[in-house]
């Protein structure tokens, strides 16, 4: 069996480089991230190869068969496009400059949609085109791939060895399954065994909300409901804002449902008013282990217990889904494999 070599840009905690590992197909061999708290996270999990630092300090990348990684989102999304610096936009930049040094045959980019439509990724596109690449852009649900969460991502595949390879879906909505394929997995799938009353381990953990929030959670009870439903009940304890607002922000304090996937995990996750975050028969929002294992983190993927809870939601939320990353590592093997070239498996980077 082959091995093929990792590097992650931009790596966070390491999700995607969980995926990828994840085939038995590809070791990593370096990594950089610039957050303090997502390198312990990733050197706990995968080994003492990662640099902490801005990208734009590492003098060279090594060499790699497989370059992997999103340059930050924030710069691309609608959200709060237009209060990112242009030098959060320009990462990309660094990104053509690790495929320069590193010689790698394939990279994988991650970004929010918006991405696709952005001139800086027109920029990069054309530039990595110059260096032989063959580069495609898709928008990939991660539900239908197995995570347990509707997430739409950019995912970008350039390659020099060949057209690249994109993984079928194979999990669709519960109207539409075909024959040989499978649902879309739930949040019931997701958060089967943990205890409705979070037990404080492993981030399964509750937090005290104050007895104004506790009162709102309890006046929409319903798989679901949200901010509308309780500005009908009780405008007395809605939020001006809210009340003023008639349309848009439609998830805002919303329930999730037992038999739907979750909405996109973002980094706030426990916020409920940043998004469709409650749980969907309990009176509070969901925990960092429960937001993990919608992200598909297995439980053995080590959250450091002694960071903060926003330092590692940060992480969860920011990350690749490992099954979706997973997914599509298993075809960048099989496009590798069809090249040739590929080196004799090497020991692993001890964890």
């Amino acid at each position: 069996m082959e091995a093929y070599t990792l590097t992650d840009l931009f790596a966070g905690c390491g999700g995607m480089t969980l995926g990828f590992e994840a085939t038995g197909r590809f070791r990593s061999v370096f990594a950089v991230e610039w957050e303090a708290a997502a390198v312990e996270t990733y050197r706990r999990n995968f080994g003492d190869h990662i640099v902490g630092s801005a990208i734009e300090d590492v003098l060279r990348f090594p060499a790699s068969d497989v370059v992997i990684g999103g340059p930050p989102c924030q710069g691309f999304s609608p959200l709060n496009m237009l209060g990112v610096g242009l030098e959060r936009r320009s990462l990309w930049r660094e990104y053509l400059r690790a495929l320069q040094d590193s010689g790698a045959r394939i990279f994988v980019m991650e970004n929010v949609p918006e991405l696709l439509r952005a001139p800086e990724f027109q920029e990069f596109a054309e530039a990595a085109r110059r260096l032989g690449f063959i580069v495609e852009g898709r928008i990939l649900n991660a539900a239908d791939y197995g995570v347990p969460q509707r997430r739409r991502r950019a995912i970008v595949v350039g390659s020099r060895i060949g057209p690249p390879n994109w993984p079928e879906p194979d999990h669709f909505p519960p109207n539409a399954v075909p024959l040989g394929g499978k649902p879309w997995r739930t949040f019931r799938d997701a958060v089967a065994g943990l205890s409705l009353v979070p037990d404080e381990k492993n981030w399964h953990r509750s937090r005290n909300p104050r007895p104004m929030s506790l009162e709102r959670y309890r006046t929409i009870p319903g798989e679901g409901e949200g901010r509308f439903d309780l500005a009908a009940r009780r405008p007395d304890i809605t939020p001006a804002c809210w009340l003023r607002k008639k349309s848009g922000s439609t998830d805002v304090f919303g329930r999730l449902w037992w038999d739907r996937p979750a909405f996109t995990i973002r980094t706030e996750f426990y916020k409920p008013e940043k998004g469709r975050y409650l749980h969907p028969c309990e009176h509070r929002p969901i925990t960092v282990r429960e937001a993990a294992r919608c992200m598909s983190f297995p439980d053995s993927f080590e959250l450091p217990e002694d960071q903060p809870m926003t330092a590692v939601a940060k992480q969860v939320g920011n990350a690749v889904p490992p099954l979706l990353a997973q997914r599509i590592a298993a075809h960048i093997a099989a496009l590798l494999d069809a090249s040739g070239d590929a080196a004799e498996l090497a020991p692993a980077v001890a964890a």
